[in-house]
């Protein structure tokens, strides 16, 4: 086996996580000016998106559905709630349990936030069966099937 080969999985086009990674930038910039007229960051839409499906929930289940840490997502939940789109309150029958739950407010910008799936899947050149496709083995990738 000579050098070259030797050494052909470090080379960066042979990484599946290279062009995953800026493919998740790419996306992430397309959402920021729709989110920017929402007064979100993408992770903070995220959060808003499960909290309009479920309105409460208990911060761990919250980290579940993101793929998020309670470190990353402790903060950024505080400052959701000082904008007024979500409620922190701990459990009276355990402390340790945090419950979230989304306010009239953050509820009223999911009429806002409804263009915005729409404007994004326009940004994006695939077809109905390729997207279909890669969401299917995204969430393979991820373990989860859907």
């Amino acid at each position: 086996m000579d050098q070259t080969d030797k050494y052909a999985s470090l080379r960066l086009e042979n990484q599946l996580c290279f062009p995953l990674y800026v493919v998740s930038r790419e996306i992430i910039r397309k959402y920021t000016p729709y989110l920017t007229k929402l007064d979100l960051t993408y992770t903070q839409y995220i959060v808003m998106m499960v909290m309009w499906e479920h309105k409460k929930l208990k911060i761990g289940d919250l980290c579940n559905k993101l793929f998020l840490d309670t470190g990353t997502l402790s903060p950024l939940l505080k400052g959701m709630e000082k904008k007024g789109l979500i409620t922190r309150t701990r459990k009276k029958s355990d402390e340790r349990i945090v419950q979230i739950e989304i306010t009239p407010k953050g509820q009223e910008l999911r009429d806002k936030a409804l263009e915005v799936p729409q404007k994004i899947f326009s940004c994006v050149q695939l077809s109905p069966q390729d997207s279909n496709d890669l969401y299917r083995i995204l969430y393979t990738i991820i373990g989860k099937n859907n």
